[in-house]
């Protein structure tokens, strides 16, 4: 994948093989390959799941995301059925996708 001008590597499901490539030009193209159209909403969860691995050195499964999303922005928006409106292939398929998390070799972050 090409991004700016740069040689992007990613495996055959379209991660990020270096995570040091990621940037939120990498992001946009990553989420225009799966047909994600990111609006603020979009951003705010990937960045979300960065800063919980950041912090936490781990992908965060949904449930705990849905539970920082409604500390942020109440627990009226912060559902399953508002994560999936946003990512309808899953959360741990598109979301972590864009996010430059690599695919977890168990994906339980959808249930």
């Amino acid at each position: 994948m090409i991004v700016n001008g740069k040689q992007v590597e990613t495996d055959n499901e379209g991660f990020l093989l270096n995570p040091e490539d990621w940037d939120r030009d990498v992001a946009a193209k990553l989420a225009d390959t799966i047909d994600v159209k990111m609006t603020d909403d979009h951003w705010q969860i990937v960045m979300l799941v960065r800063e919980h691995y950041e912090t936490n050195h781990s992908v965060p499964e949904a449930r705990i995301l849905l539970k920082d999303l409604s500390e942020r922005i109440g627990k009226e928006k912060a559902t399953r059925k508002y994560l999936y409106s946003l990512f309808p292939y899953g959360y741990g398929q598109q979301a972590c996708k864009i996010a430059d998390m690599r695919k977890p070799l168990k994906l339980m972050l959808d249930v």
